[in-house]
Formats: C-alpha cells, structure tokens, sequence
C-alpha cells in the first residue's frame, strides 16, 4: 500500500513538473488589441513589457518576466497628458522602443473612418513603466498624402538609420526619421512598400532577408473576423518584397503565415518578436477567443521557428491551445552534456563575457564554430591547446559550440547571459 501511495506521489510530482513546462493561450485573458512588446535587462533579470491600443483608457502598459504571465502596471498617459494631435479619438497601435537612453512610443490617433483626419504621433520616457511624454505629431493623413495613417513601425538600421512604416489598407509607406526619431528627416520621401491588402505592419531582418509581416482581412468583428497574418521578404528595407511564390507585395503578394483556428478567430496585428533565455523566437498577436467573442481581443503567444528556407513558421499555421513554454534562468539546459568531451574542456558554458577551449591533445589543431539555433554562425577560428572566445558582442541566449580536429567532432551548450 506505501509503494503504491508513493507511486502516486511520484506520478503526481511528474505531472506537476510537466505541467510548468506548459503554457496555455491566451496569456493575457482580457481585451488588449495590437500589442507591442520589448524585452528589457533590469540588473540580471529579464522583463518584457507590453503595451496595446486603448481598450484600456490612455494605454495600457503590462510586464512579465516570462512571457506567460502578465501584471498590469499601469497607462503610459493620463487625462492630462494623453495626445492631442486629433481632437478626440483614441490611441490605437502603439509600437515600443529604446532610441539611444529613452523608451520612444509611437502611435496612432483616430476616430472610426476619420481617414484624412488620423495621423502618428511619438511620446518619451526614460523607463518603460513611463510616464511618457507627448513629444506631439510626426505628421496627419492629409498632410503626408497618405489616406487610413495609422499603425506606425519603427526600424534602426545598423549604421544608425531610423526609418517608420505605417498605413492600412490604403499602401504601406516608410519615411528616414530623425536621428533622435522624434521627427522625419528633413527632405526625406514617403516610398511605397506594399499594396492594399495589409495593415499593421511589423518588419523583422533574420540571415540577410528583411520579413514584412502584416495583417489582412477584417480586424474586429467578433467570431466574423477574417484577420489573419501574412509575409512576404527582401533583401532591401524598402523592398522589393515578395511572397514565396515570388508574387510581388506591391501585387497583394503575401504568403500565409498565421490563420484562424476553432479555438481562436481572427489572429493578427503581431508583436515584435522577442527571444527567451534560450535564444527561442517568440510572438504575440491579438485575437477572438471563439468561446468567448464578447470579451474582445485577446493576447496569444506563440513561438516562431525558421525553416531551412529562411522563412518563419508557427505551428500549424494556427493559435496553439497548449504549448512548451518560454525558457528562462534555471529552465535554461546547459549541463545535459558533459563538459569535457571528445578531448576538449569547455569552462564556463554559463558566461557573460567569454568561455574557453581547452585541448586536452595540446599538439592536434581544431576548429571551432559557435552557431545560433537558428543554424547562424555568430563566430569562429581555430586553435591549439587553449582558445578563449570573447562573446560580450554576442546576444543573450543558448547557442551551440562546435569543435572539430582530426579525432572527430563535439557539440555543447553555451548559454551567454
């Protein structure tokens, strides 16, 4: 009977263990329409802050430290400070980002069909949890020639460039920004990236291609959206981008990334895509709980993975109803092979500012490569007896070692923190 009690234990223990590992969607089980996220270091701790159009009255901010699960903390603006480019109106689609030491909020102002009368506007804090300032319009409809400007994006080039694409369904359009991007650049040009067929656009660069996700179809009508998310690619910023026919987005050419699924209708306008202690790609998008349609537009995650192709995918092209969550801190396997393998000594593989390659065969060469697990090489050289790899210009995340000489090969974990 006592083996059989402790059996039970044991099984109960598992599940529970299992169960941690797990997440359900939504993640956020309330209204919070468009939501932009950024990943923040707060000491040693990671935390993601999220903000999302105005169902909540002057914008909602929330905060996690593990994607799964989120506290309000509060509203970017006040009655007294909220925008006023647009009389009335609310806030729609705010995009986060860090510009030099300030937390920069882009957004949109309208009205429902006040399409020559919206326009984006940029606000300032120096923490995520604000307050923001209203630093006022970036420009109006009518004033930039481009009808429904709404849903701004913002993109940093790495030679510093600021640029900001925005529109609905009337064309996507990017213009340079200033340097401190609280403006356009004087002179600069709206250019045309895409036709009608999208809205809320979100670009993400991965292996040399700039991906161009938006969001096509019918955004809030309950358990009648057709809302959905949609890619195409470019080598440029500016394009041309294509679907993976090679179809044009300039012709409506987007490829399928993410449709309805019987749990959840309408899943679109995604996040940026954010990363785990892993190095794992995840995203967040809004969508109508198909049980619960009345309650709005809520916070799905899930997780992106790139083909061989190059091209992102999410599982079954569908909301998941159970998934493996995020990995952070402790959850982070790094000792699951052993450190000293195949004549090399790897110490430490939980690093901040490097590691080092120890050779137990001090006479036979060997090359290495750390490589990302999307397959990216990050760095590699090669050695004899002792290799010290600096990696404080290397993102946060679990990346693979490989070590190679004439005795064969070795793979291992390194975590940089």
């Amino acid at each position: 009977m006592k083996k059989l009690l402790f059996l039970g234990l044991v099984v109960l223990l598992t599940a529970n263990l299992q169960a941690q590992k797990k997440y359900q969607n939504p993640v956020i089980d309330r209204s919070l329409p468009d939501p932009t996220v950024i990943r923040v270091k707060e000491g040693r701790s990671t935390v993601y802050y999220l903000y999302a159009t105005e169902n909540i009255h002057n914008v909602p901010i929330y905060a996690s430290r593990n994607l799964i699960n989120w506290n309000y903390v509060g509203t970017c603006f006040t009655d007294e400070t909220r925008p006023q480019m647009v009389p009335g109106g609310s806030i729609w689609a705010p995009d986060i980002n860090k510009i030099g030491n300030k937390y920069v909020l882009y957004y949109s102002k309208s009205t429902w069909g006040g399409e020559w009368e919206c326009g984006i506007g940029v606000a300032v804090a120096t923490s995520p949890k604000g307050p923001f300032i209203d630093k006022g319009k970036l420009f109006i409809s009518s004033e930039i020639g481009v009808q429904n400007s709404i849903d701004p994006f913002f993109i940093e080039e790495e030679d510093g460039s600021k640029y900001l694409f925005w529109g609905s369904f009337r064309g996507i359009y990017g213009i340079e920004l200033s340097d401190d991007g609280l403006s356009v650049k004087e002179g600069a040009e709206k250019v045309q990236i895409s036709a009608g067929m999208t809205e809320a656009t979100y670009i993400h660069k991965h292996d040399g291609y700039y991906y161009l996700i938006g969001s096509a179809g019918s955004c809030c009508e309950g358990i009648n959206s057709s809302y959905r998310l949609v890619m195409a690619r470019s080598r440029n910023l500016f394009g041309p981008y294509k679907g993976k026919t090679g179809d044009l987005a300039m012709d409506d050419g987007f490829s399928p990334l993410l449709n309805k699924s019987a749990e959840v209708v309408g899943p679109g306008h995604c996040s940026e895509i954010v990363q785990d202690d892993a190095g794992q790609d995840w995203i967040l998008y809004h969508g109508f709980d198909a049980s619960d349609p009345d309650a709005g537009r809520k916070v799905y995650m899930d997780r992106i993975v790139w083909l061989p192709t190059g091209w992102p995918s999410i599982h079954n092209s569908k909301p998941s109803v159970e998934a493996d969550a995020p990995l952070f801190g402790d959850a982070v396997d790094v000792e699951d092979i052993p450190a000293e393998a195949e004549g090399f000594i790897v110490k430490p593989r939980s690093v901040r500012d490097s590691f080092t390659i120890h050779s137990t065969s001090n006479q036979i060469p060997f090359s290495w490569q750390l490589v990302s697990l999307h397959g990216e090489v990050v760095k590699s050289g090669k050695g004899q007896r002792q290799v010290k790899v600096g990696v404080q210009d290397v993102r946060e995340g679990l990346y693979i070692l490989n070590i190679k000489s004439k005795h064969g090969e070795t793979s291992q974990k390194i975590l940089r923190q």
